[in-house]
């Protein structure tokens, strides 16, 4: 007993010494990563490092976010994967905006296809905290609460800085450039320029008719639109467009209008004209968006939103003109008032169907093949009812035959 009492107690006093070591081995440890990142931080220039551990895509989780932070890893043929990079508000970062069914999720598609880009789906968030911002700015007594709490401007703005930055960066895989495709968020596209004095900005703009026929056809709730009136949905249309299209002229040198009409005319043409517009390399992937839907580093589509059926085809002008023959007479006869916006953008209120120019030979060998792909899955739908419909009355025939035997019968 007294051996067995013994040898308990040298196994306690190890444990003990053991301990200890690890203890003062691990503190030690702790103030050498504590001293480095001081070092790092107090080095002259305007960077930061995300502190804690390193999440999918090499992008460092944890931490505080300050002016910038270390972004590591890329899509494939985009940055060095083992060298990271600094993000920060200061990055060439694109935003994607228009009224929605005006060709946003195709644009961002086409650039998502390029190996040194990512855009990603639509974040949602983007835009409400946008308008939720304006909301403050434009009220008066608000504004003059927040700065009487000391939240002025100027926090404000650092504030939407950081928490936009962490989501366009870490909603997606890294690379060397970040976009982000919200429709909306191009209402703030002043504000955004402000806050990102290096972001460029693409406006995409269709016929309101198209868009209004598409929104209303395909049942996309948009908040304020009654989709039950194309009407009421024309003049929201004027509103929204105007609005962005406004600060799009003012800030020119930073913003890039695209009608739809004439990228899936001539896609080439607008795709490199956008590429040098951006300073991103010429990369012939972004004409083939469709062959890189789904594949790692390529184009990421979102389940629920509502132009992913479309978008997983070729450039095509499948449905340029499918708004023609459906909007109302006494809408159509009062366009040029209900919507002015269509003139200043370059459309004939009038025309009915419009002309907007011959596609690319190689768009309407796109076009040609979407169309046989499409009256193939049509016909095969077809028989798969026609079956279904013979096999069913063949079922019921022989329940029918068998009732009338069991009448007899009995």
């Amino acid at each position: 007993m007294v051996m067995m009492g013994k040898l308990k107690q040298n196994l306690l006093v190890a444990c003990l010494v053991i301990s200890s070591v690890t203890v003062f081995y691990l503190g030690r440890h702790a103030m050498e990563c504590h001293h480095r990142i001081a070092e790092r931080s107090s080095q002259p220039g305007d960077q930061g490092v995300l502190g804690g551990l390193q999440g999918p895509g090499g992008v460092l989780l944890g931490g505080s976010l300050g002016s910038s932070a270390i972004l590591r890893g890329s899509r494939p043929g985009g940055h060095n994967l083992s060298a990271p990079f600094v993000y920060n508000k200061d990055m060439p970062l694109v935003f994607i905006g228009g009224v929605p069914r005006s060709g946003t999720t195709l644009m961002r598609a086409m650039l998502d296809a390029h190996p040194e880009v990512r855009c990603g789906e639509e974040t949602r968030v983007i835009p409400r905290i946008l308008a939720m911002k304006q909301m403050w700015s434009r009220s008066g007594r608000e504004k003059m609460r927040l700065d009487e709490a000391g939240v002025t401007d100027e926090v404000l703005d650092a504030a939407m800085q950081a928490f936009l930055l962490e989501i366009i960066v870490k909603h997606g895989e890294p690379a060397n450039f970040l976009c982000n495709k919200d429709p909306f968020a191009l209402k703030s596209l002043s504000y955004l320029a402000k806050i990102f004095p290096h972001a460029k900005f693409v406006l995409m703009i269709r016929d309101g008719r198209a868009s209004v026929h598409s929104m209303i056809s395909r049942k996309v709730t948009i908040a304020g639109f009654d989709l039950g009136s194309y009407r009421d949905c024309l003049t929201k249309w004027n509103r929204a467009i105007e609005t962005m299209y406004t600060q799009c002229l003012d800030a020119s040198d930073k913003c890039l209008p695209v009608h739809y009409e004439q990228l899936v005319l001539h896609p080439e043409k607008w795709m490199r004209t956008l590429l040098k517009f951006l300073d991103i390399p010429w990369n012939e992937a972004v004409l083939h968006h469709e062959e890189l839907i789904g594949k790692a580093g390529g184009v990421s589509l979102s389940k629920v939103e509502r132009s992913t059926d479309q978008v997983i085809k070729p450039v095509n002008v499948e449905a340029l003109s499918k708004w023609v023959g459906k909007i109302p007479a006494d809408v159509l006869r009062d366009m040029p008032v209900i919507a002015p916006m269509l003139s200043r953008l370059g459309y004939d209120p009038y025309a009915n169907p419009p002309n907007y120019g011959r596609p690319d030979p190689k768009v309407l060998d796109n076009t040609r093949r979407t169309a046989d792909v499409v009256f193939t899955e049509v016909h095969k739908r077809r028989e798969t009812r026609r079956r279904a419909r013979r096999c069913e009355k063949e079922f019921n025939n022989e329940q029918r035959d068998q009732y009338v035997v069991s009448m007899k019968v009995n």
